[in-house]
């Protein structure tokens, strides 16, 4: 990977961090450090993933929890796996049911959306796979920060404010009294540095640990959120998480200007990045810095969010083939479509023939990708009681129009959001990335990418580069530090300008390098939240 480790054009002074042994990068300082402390132990990077994750569960519950879902790209002894950890709609659940009900579309929060949670079953099968250490050996360290507690951080704080305000005005219902015992410090959201504690989940998880997972699907905790459905008239059943297996996959793959550039495969949203990374391979890219680059940029995503939103779903569910989705020719008809003026998208038509983030690396080259959410913040506003677990609302995405590939249907995974990237070259690993934050993530995957590649800024650069998303039409909303004469320009063509008023809309992530020539790891952090790297 060839960049100027001296050069950051952007705001921030915050250099690369360099490693020679390892290194763990994620949003939250004290899980970062958990990561750390696994690889000292003798775990290796799959293991300080799992550990970096579930302590996420609980230093940053407004994003993520034991009841969400997580997808892995594994790159171990030169191989690349790939794991989808999120879990399908309960049997029971239909459109007809929902619709009888008076709904038109999928509610946003409440037992309705809560698909199964696959972040424990992931665990679970990523250390009975390719871990060193015992998976309650892992979890230990999560287990007794949720029972001695930890300092609130600051951006943690703010998250977890806003969605307690809106809660507590939106949910007066029983079944939400759980969340708020769970989640209020003195009838409120906690303030930065005030101790939160969380024994329930600290009791889940030496369960989970003590069972393989098990426990979650069909033991204890399965009757406990069986229970817990059938008292609100919820569909979630033990049969449906009884059922429940995470699902090794083959990564997809589109290779961009020689460098391969992987993600999960559908039901997960990653494909819409390798789209428009193939569209924009086919035009020409100048400068960083010029309107014509972030027209082009833009344009391409709005295109690929269009075949992303039309044909995503279950992968045995798309009308259209993934293969098809990724044709470079189809690209270079896609790329034609792109003119001087900002344009409403459109979906084509191919030929037959795609939160928290970490990334973890160890010392004999082994490198993860990792991505785990409840989805929205706090998901859907539930917790089982008892238990800490916080589940999450997937079924959201579910269309209710049943010609559309990702309507709802009994046991069927929807459209989902979370992406863990990683890229590679000449068949070599170079490393882990993510940029989390829902529809924001392939927009930063495409950004990180082409920051890396096309314009050479190493990963600090790369990701403190002011960011820009595409939201629906042609209405673009930038980061306050992004260059107004840029912004200007774009205006003029065609693109309805707004600029955020902070930087929570743009995603946080997070970057390994493995640098071959020097025998070490070079890692960037997101300075748009708590983040923190912990290298070896």
């Amino acid at each position: 990977m060839q960049f100027d480790p001296h050069y950051h054009p952007y705001p921030s002074t915050t250099m690369p961090i360099y490693a020679k042994k390892g290194m763990v990068a994620t949003s939250q300082p004290i899980a970062a450090q958990v990561g750390r402390d696994i690889l000292k132990q003798g775990g290796n990077a799959v293991d300080a993933a799992i550990a970096t994750a579930a302590c996420l569960t609980v230093v940053e519950p407004c994003s993520n929890g034991i009841g969400g879902d997580a997808f892995a790209i594994v790159w171990l002894d030169g191989a690349i796996y790939g794991l989808n950890g999120s879990g399908p709609s309960p049997e029971a659940l239909t459109i007809e049911e929902v619709k009888q009900l008076g709904f038109d579309s999928m509610p946003t929060t409440g037992l309705m959306p809560v698909t199964v949670p696959g972040a424990p079953a992931s665990w679970a099968s990523l250390s009975e796979r390719f871990g060193k250490l015992s998976l309650l050996d892992v979890l230990q360290p999560a287990i007794d920060i949720a029972e001695e507690g930890f300092a609130v951080t600051p951006t943690i704080s703010r998250q977890w404010k806003m969605s307690y305000n809106r809660f507590k005005k939106q949910h007066t219902a029983e079944e939400f009294t759980a969340w708020f015992d769970t989640f209020s410090l003195h009838n409120r959201a906690p303030e930065p540095g005030e101790i939160w504690r969380s024994p329930n989940h600290a009791k889940t998880l030496r369960l989970i640990g003590e069972t393989n997972g098990r426990a979650f699907y069909e033991g204890e905790l399965a009757d406990q959120i069986d229970a817990f459905f059938k008292k609100h008239n919820g569909y979630l059943r033990k049969e449906d998480l009884a059922a429940y297996e995470p699902e090794w996959v083959q990564p997809i793959r589109t290779n961009y200007k020689g460098y391969d550039v992987w993600e999960i495969p559908p039901n997960g949203q990653g494909l819409i990045a390798l789209i428009a990374l193939n569209i924009l391979e086919a035009l020409e890219i100048g400068e960083k810095e010029s309107v014509e680059t972030y027209h082009k940029q833009i344009e391409a995503i709005k295109l690929a969010f269009a075949d992303g939103k039309a044909y995503i779903t279950d992968e045995g569910h798309m009308s259209v083939p993934t293969a098809s989705l990724l044709n470079k020719t189809y690209a270079a008809k896609r790329a034609a479509e792109i003119k001087d003026q900002a344009t409403l998208p459109t979906v084509g038509k191919p030929v037959g023939s795609g939160t928290v983030y970490l990334c973890t690396a160890d010392e004999e080259g082994n490198m993860v990708s990792f991505i785990q959410s409840n989805y929205m913040g706090f998901g859907s506003g539930l917790v089982v009681p008892d238990t800490g677990v916080s589940l999450q609302n997937r079924g959201h995405a579910f269309s209710l129009d049943v010609n559309h590939d990702n309507a709802l249907a009994p046991k069927k995974r929807p459209y989902h959001t979370i992406i863990p990237g990683f890229l590679s070259k000449d068949e070599k690993g170079i490393g882990p990335f993510g940029v989390m934050g829902g529809f924001m993530q392939p927009q930063g995957h495409v950004q990180v990418v082409m920051n890396t590649i096309d314009f050479l800024l190493h990963p600090q650069a790369a990701l403190d580069s002011p960011r820009w998303q595409w939201t629906e039409g042609n209405k673009v909303l930038l980061e306050p530090t992004f260059p107004r004469h840029i912004a200007e320009g774009l205006a003029r063509k065609g693109h309805e300008i707004s600029v955020a008023n902070d930087v929570i809309s743009f995603g946080r992530g997070q970057i390994i390098w493995k640098d071959e020539a020097k025998g070490s790891y070079v890692g960037g952090m997101e300075t748009r939240t708590d983040s923190a790297i912990s290298s070896l």
